[in-house]
């Protein structure tokens, strides 16, 4: 029996996923590892001044470690989105007893009513889309629409800086793949997502420029190989 917190909106497999991509991403890091990291980026995004009935989207959610960091912060009204069933059922299936909403969807056409949450998140998706800046525009127009006026969108993306620069220098190496398999597992996910990663980074103009189209900035960081990014929608 499916479990009825899982909402199907696309056919699984129609548009994702790369099961060697994935692999390398659950060699990453230990789900504790990730629920910590996505913790402390809440933190520092302010997410411990909202308020526990604060409704939440996460986008491009995978297997929903930042849904587990949500709901160990007190937040009562959380949901994510991605394109990979098998990642949404392992969420599922480890955390039976969480009360979180996750859909199988299109972040490009994202199946919720207007204006209806406060806050959407994404941690490290966009720079899987296929094609910049269109489907990128397509997103954040989604997101603004599902976003109440005096909603937020909160971002952490990789982005090119000195210290991402070095990472990559140091964990493509063989030897260091060899004998760090954390790096080995980056190094890894870089392989297998080369094309849209790459474009990712070599386009910030473009990407600053989408999202100034649809969020007036609050905040834009960029430190330690990550954009840190929120906005609020221009159509409030």
């Amino acid at each position: 029996m499916d479990d009825p917190r899982l909402h199907r909106h696309v056919a699984q497999g129609v548009i994702c996923c790369d099961p060697e991509w994935e692999a390398a991403y659950r060699r990453f890091e230990t789900p504790e590892e990730e629920i910590n990291k996505f913790t402390r980026r809440y933190r520092a995004f302010g997410f411990e001044q909202l308020a526990p009935d604060t409704r939440i989207l996460e986008i491009f959610c995978g297997r929903g470690n930042g849904l587990v960091s949500l709901s160990r912060m007190g937040f009562e009204q959380i949901e994510g989105a991605d394109l990979s069933e098998e990642l949404l059922l392992d969420f599922l299936s480890t955390h039976p007893h969480l009360s979180a909403d996750v859909h199988l969807a299109d972040c490009m056409d994202l199946p919720f009513e207007t204006n209806s949450y406060d806050a959407v998140v994404v941690q490290g998706g966009l720079h899987h889309l296929p094609t910049l800046p269109g489907d990128l525009r397509r997103t954040l127009s989604e997101v603004e629409r599902v976003l109440r006026p005096d909603g937020r969108f909160f971002v952490i993306e990789p982005w090119r800086t000195p210290f991402l620069i070095a990472v990559h220098a140091i964990v493509e190496r063989k030897l260091m793949r060899k004998i760090y398999a954390k790096g080995d597992a980056l190094a890894e996910m870089t392989d297998h997502e080369r094309v849209t990663y790459e474009q990712w980074l070599g386009q910030p103009d473009v990407i600053l420029h989408a999202f100034a189209e649809h969020f007036e900035p609050i905040q834009v960081q960029k430190r330690w190989g990550k954009l840190a990014y929120i906005g609020k929608p221009r159509s409030g």
